[in-house]
C-alpha cells in the first residue's frame, strides 16, 4: 500500500469585509424620507399677528395642532371635503372660520390663513393688512387690561363700581378675533353681493329676450342662469344659517371671546389662588348706565355677548338682503316661465283650432269625392243622357260640401271648441 501524505495548507489572510456604511448616510436617508413625508402632508399657511405683520409658512397639520391647540378633526373642516360648507366654531384657544373661500384659524394673538395665494383670498389678505394696524391701538390692549386689573384687584366690591374710568377706551375697539371675523364676513358678503349683482345684470335681459322670442338658445341661457342662481342661493343660505345659529345660542357666542378667555387665564396664572375671588364676584357686579362703566364689567361677565351679537346681526341683515335679491330674481324667472308657458299654450290652442278647421274641410271634400266616385262607376244612369247636367251636378255637390263644412264649424263653435 502506498503511503498517505498529508500536506499542510498555508494559512491565508482572512477576507477583508467592506467597511460598514457611515451613520451619517442612514441619518441622511431617514431625514430625506421624513422630509418627503412632510412635504406630502404640508400645506401653505399665512400667519398674521395683531399689528398686521405677516409671513408665509409651509407646515403639516401636526404643527398647526400644537400651535393653536385644536383637535385634529377640526382641521378636516378646513379641508377640501368641507370646502363648500360654512362654519364658525369656537375652541378653547382658537376660532375656526370656514366661510366660502376663507379658511382660517384665529387666536387671541394671530390668525393662520390657509391657501392665502388663491385669487379669491387675496382681497381678504389685503383687508387684513390695511385694517388691522389701524384698529389695534398703539399700546397692547391686553397689557392695559392686565395692568389695570392688577391695580383694581386690591379694591373692595364697592370700589369696583367707582373704578371703571380706568378702563376708558378699552371697549372702543373690538377684540382681535372679532376684527378678523368682521373682515372675513365683510369680504364674503361683498363677494356674494357682487355675484348676485352680476347675476341680475345677466338674468333680466335674458328673461326679457325669452319673453319676446321663445327659442332654444334663449331657453338654454335661462336654464344656465337658473342653475347658477340655485347654487348661489345655497351658498348665501349656508352663511346666513351659520350666523343665525350663533345668534340663537349665547353660549356659543360667549365661547368666541378668545381675548377675554386669554386675559382671564393670564390673570389666573399671575394671581394664583387670589384670582379665584374675582370669578364669583363678577356675576354680582351690577351694570351701570354709562358706557365706560359697562365696558369694564363686560370684560368679566361671560354672558355679555352684545358686541358680537351686534356684529353678527349687521351681517345677518346684509345676507338676508342678498338672499331677498336672489329670491326676487327667482320670482322673476318663475313669472317669465309662467308667461312663456301661457304663450306656448296659446300657440298650442291655435294649432288645435287650425287642425280642427282643416279636418272639417277635409271631411267636406271627402264627401264630394265620395259622390264623384259614385258617379264614376260604369252603371247605366239616365242622368248621363241629359245634356248640360255635368256642370249643375258639380256646383250642387260643391255647395252641399260648403254647407256641410259650415255646419261642422258652427257645431264646433257651439261646443266652444273654436275661439271667437
Amino acid at each position: 500500500m502506498g503511503k498517505l501524505t498529508f500536506r499542510r495548507k498555508k494559512k491565508s489572510a482572512p477576507p477583508t469585509l467592506p467597511p460598514p456604511p457611515p451613520a451619517i448616510d442612514a441619518a441622511a436617508t431617514t431625514s430625506k424620507a421624513s422630509a418627503k413625508k412632510k412635504a406630502v402632508g404640508s400645506r401653505l399657511w399665512m400667519r398674521m399677528d395683531r399689528l398686521g405683520h405677516s409671513e408665509l409658512i409651509e407646515c403639516d397639520k401636526t404643527v398647526i395642532i400644537k400651535r393653536v391647540s385644536i383637535p385634529a378633526r377640526d382641521l378636516r373642516i378646513l379641508g377640501p371635503i368641507f370646502s363648500h360648507s360654512s362654519s364658525i366654531l369656537a375652541r378653547e384657544k382658537a376660532m375656526i372660520v370656514n366661510l366660502e373661500f376663507i379658511r382660517a384659524i384665529v387666536t387671541a394673538e394671530e390668525v393662520l390663513l390657509l391657501d392665502p395665494l388663491r385669487q379669491e383670498v387675496l382681497p381678504f389678505v389685503d383687508q387684513l393688512r390695511r385694517q388691522l394696524p389701524q384698529k389695534i391701538p398703539s399700546k397692547n390692549v391686553s397689557d392695559q387690561m392686565v395692568s389695570q386689573d392688577n391695580e383694581l384687584q386690591s379694591a373692595t366690591a364697592g370700589q369696583w363700581l367707582a373704578a371703571p374710568e380706568a378702563a376708558e377706551g378699552l371697549q372702543d375697539e373690538l377684540p382681535f378675533e372679532f376684527q378678523v371675523l368682521e373682515i372675513a364676513l365683510e369680504v364674503v358678503c361683498t363677494y356674494l353681493d357682487s355675484s348676485v349683482a352680476e347675476l341680475e345684470r345677466d338674468a333680466y335681459p335674458a328673461l326679457d329676450e325669452l319673453a319676446i322670442s321663445v327659442s332654444t338658445a334663449n331657453l338654454e341661457h335661462v336654464r344656465s342662469l337658473k342653475s347658477n342662481l340655485t347654487r348661489l342661493l345655497a351658498r348665501v343660505q349656508k352663511v346666513r344659517d351659520e350666523i343665525e345659529h350663533l345668534l340663537d345660542d349665547n353660549e356659543d357666542m360667549a365661547q368666541l371671546y378668545l381675548t377675554r378667555k386669554w386675559i382671564h387665564n393670564q390673570q389666573a396664572e399671575s394671581l394664583g389662588p387670589a384670582s379665584n375671588s374675582l370669578v364669583p364676584a363678577a356675576p354680582h357686579l351690577r351694570r351701570l348706565n354709562s358706557a365706560r362703566s359697562g365696558s369694564l364689567v363686560s370684560i368679566y361677565l361671560h354672558d355679555d355677548v352684545e358686541d358680537l351679537e351686534m356684529l353678527l346681526e349687521a351681517y345677518f341683515m346684509q345676507l338676508d338682503g342678498t338672499r331677498n335679491k336672489i329670491l326676487s330674481v327667482r320670482e322673476y324667472i318663475d313669472d317669465t316661465e309662467d308667461y312663456v308657458n301661457i304663450q306656448l299654450d296659446n300657440q298650442r290652442n291655435e294649432l288645435i283650432q287650425l287642425q280642427l278647421t282643416l279636418t272639417s274641410a277635409s271631411f267636406a271634400i271627402a264627401v264630394e269625392t265620395l259622390l264623384a266616385g259614385i258617379f264614376g262607376m260604369n252603371i247605366p244612369c239616365t242622368l248621363y243622357n241629359v245634356e248640360g247636367i255635368f256642370g249643375q251636378v258639380v256646383w250642387l255637390m260643391t255647395a252641399a260640401c260648403v254647407v256641410l263644412f259650415v255646419l261642422v264649424l258652427g257645431y264646433a263653435r257651439w261646443k266652444k271648441l273654436l275661439g271667437s
